[in-house]
């Protein structure tokens, strides 16, 4: 590569929201050996990104400043470690970049070929922006509950709270792939898109119902894949049947409690906290599922890099009805 610099959005304290971005002229990183460097082409912003530069895992996270932040990035290799052998240069891939180092706010990056995988030419890089965190994590909560993607599960009654979002957005549709009855809570702007989506029944939580949870049939859930922090254990539990379970992506201080009080008791009824592990066999998996038109990913906008500021504003203030991707 002729070009030894590259912009990148970076931030140098905790705090200050989208204003404390700036972009920045960095020197491209170098792959080390089991690397390559991406020239990258989409960024899709988590809301975990914008947590950290709050102070979520303060002092912990990040490592050190300036930080450049966002791990799901899709583009083009450009250059390969010398002990890399599953990609080559040209190479189209969708990558999630390590947790703690970030990087994905840039023009390049570089990633461990573990955490990277051929994006083939019917997936754009916009969609397979979207998948990395989000995606990895709608699946992993519905395989944690036995989820069979092949016909052979098992069918269950299934809650998706906040079905509208990145995360909740991809559970419903894998959900309805895996044979379950898959109700589902979002806002009413976005009910049609929901059931769309596969869901059976679509509950607005502006109304009593879905403020309540309550489906209209009255029965209870095998399983709650909650994906919000507005709703808390006292309102979880009563909608769960005998030995229903919630997988919760984004506990809050309530259900964070009821996990560790579950780990005492003998309640049959269970607050598992979904901590993401899945790696670059299911990444390939859900590409997969998107190649063949099983799954798709919602976008709600797209921001030019001269914009991630706006884009960065957009995740903070919530309400995105599916991914928001930053276009180099």
């Amino acid at each position: 590569m002729d070009a030894k610099t590259m912009r990148a959005i970076q931030y140098k304290r905790y705090g200050g929201g989208a204003a404390s971005l700036q972009d920045v002229k960095i020197q491209i990183p170098k792959p080390k050996k089991n690397e390559v460097l991406v020239k990258i082409e989409s960024s899709s912003i988590n809301p975990v990104d914008w947590k950290l530069q709050k102070g979520m895992l303060r002092p912990f996270l990040p490592f050190k400043f300036p930080f450049t932040p966002v791990t799901d990035i899709a583009g083009e290799v450009v250059e390969i470690g010398p002990q890399v052998t599953a990609f080559k240069v040209g190479n189209k891939v969708v990558c999630k970049l390590n947790f703690f180092k970030g990087g994905g706010l840039a023009e390049y990056a570089v990633v461990s070929e573990k955490e990277t995988v051929l994006r083939p030419d019917e997936v754009s890089p916009s969609d397979a922006a979207g998948l990395p965190i989000a995606g990895l994590t709608a699946l992993q909560s519905l395989k944690s509950i036995g989820t069979k993607f092949d016909g052979t599960g098992k069918a269950a009654n299934i809650l998706v709270t906040a079905a509208s979002g990145g995360v909740g957005s991809y559970a419903v549709q894998l959900a309805e792939l895996g044979g379950h009855h898959v109700t589902a809570t979002c806002g009413a702007r976005n009910i049609d898109l929901v059931r769309s989506l596969g869901a059976d029944e679509v509950l607005d939580y502006n109304t009593p119902e879905g403020q309540s949870l309550k489906n209209s049939s009255g029965k209870q859930y095998d399983y709650i894949i909650n994906c919000t922090t507005g709703v808390s254990w006292s309102v979880l539990k009563p909608n769960l049947s005998k030995n229903g379970v919630v997988m919760d992506i984004a506990p809050n201080i309530s259900n964070m409690l009821a996990f560790i009080w579950g780990i005492f008791t003998f309640s049959k009824k269970k607050l598992k906290i979904v901590v993401l592990s899945l790696g670059k066999d299911d990444l390939q998996f859900l590409v997969g599922l998107v190649r063949e038109g099983k799954l798709k990913t919602i976008i709600d906008s797209k921001y030019p890099f001269d914009n991630a500021q706006d884009a960065w504003s957009k995740s903070v203030d919530g309400h995105a009805t599916g991914k928001i991707i930053i276009e180099m």
